[in-house]
């Protein structure tokens, strides 16, 4: 480990110039009295590192160093495939090894190149976490991601609504959906998808086994979100918006609610528009309405107008004027 570790502080200086040792210590995720007993380790060996002191001082290599210790190893490799999502990575628990392989590329790079990759990193950044939702708990991700990896079955305890089950599974894949992980896994000939924050306990099997001939991660995930939103949208409300109703549809209702505004009928005189919005079943359709408030009028169909009638006369019953 502390090999790895002296790479990358020798491909941080080589990469970024001088820095200084509470820098490194950040980066390398280690405290600053390590990155000391470090340099001196690699001024020992024979790498021109130099101390500039003062309050600009740092570390840095003699002008014109270069090493070309840039090797990838398999896991670095990998990791490069998540290069754009830093957090997902360190869930996965490679987030050390993929900090690793990007500066071993960056290192490997003529100069013009490596300045454009540093200027993409500063200036793009990927997170894959909805708004206003805290991160999963994924605990045994790692377990599951090797898993994956080694074709190994495992045994767990999985948290349904109904209940807790023990199964056996053969992971397939993992897919990172809306900031929430998901494994997908057969359980005897039936390929299902586990939310990966509802595994209770999560052991390594005592088998490995054969992947599916011809089973396809991308696709399997395409026609299963299809299904599943297909089995959500069970009916269609006929709704009347005004101006900031129609503002507010795609943002409370993403893409169904997009398609409405489509679609829509035009404006009347006030600027109110009638449009057919797909919703899901009953219960969840009143609640999503009512974030609309009184910029939207349910006209159909009758029982979801009734419905909506009657949450809001409860409603006005709970507010006395």
């Amino acid at each position: 480990m502390r090999a790895d570790r002296l790479l990358s502080l020798l491909l941080l200086l080589q990469n970024r110039g001088r820095m200084t040792a509470p820098q490194l210590a950040a980066e390398l995720g280690v405290s600053v009295r390590t990155v000391y007993r470090d340099i001196d380790a690699l001024g020992a060996s024979g790498v021109p590192v130099y101390a500039d002191r003062g309050p600009a001082g740092g570390y840095r290599l003699m002008a014109g160093y270069r090493t070309r210790l840039t090797g990838l190893t398999g896991s670095e490799a990998d990791s490069l495939f998540l290069s754009g999502l830093p957090g997902p990575a360190q869930d996965l628990g490679i987030g050390a090894v993929l900090t690793t392989a990007q500066l071993k590329v960056r290192a490997a790079l003529p100069p013009a190149l490596a300045e454009r990759t540093r200027r993409v990193q500063e200036r793009f950044h990927l997170d894959a976490t909805g708004w206003f939702r805290e991160a999963d708990d994924v605990p045994h991700l790692p377990r599951i991601a090797d898993a994956v990896w080694e074709q190994r079955t495992l045994l767990v305890r999985y948290q349904r609504w109904q209940g807790t089950v023990r199964r056996e599974l053969r992971p397939l894949g993992i897919v990172l959906k809306s900031g929430i992980w998901y494994a997908v896994a057969q359980s005897e000939e039936t390929i299902r998808t586990y939310r990966i924050s509802r595994f209770l306990e999560v052991t390594d099997g005592e088998e490995t086994f054969t992947r599916p001939t011809g089973f396809d991660l991308p696709a399997y995930w395409a026609a299963s979100a299809r299904r599943l939103e297909s089995q959500l949208r069970q009916d269609v409300a006929h709704l009347r918006l005004s101006p900031q109703g129609r503002r507010l549809l795609p943002a409370k209702f993403g893409t169904p609610g997009i398609r409405a505004l489509e679609s829509a009928g035009p404006p009347d005189a006030d600027g109110w528009v009638e449009v057919h919005l797909d919703v899901e079943a009953q219960p969840v359709a009143v609640s999503d309405l009512l974030s609309l408030g009184a910029e939207a009028v349910v006209l159909g169909p009758p029982a979801l107008r009734a419905a909506m009638t009657e949450a809001v006369s409860a409603l006005a019953a709970r507010y006395p004027g």
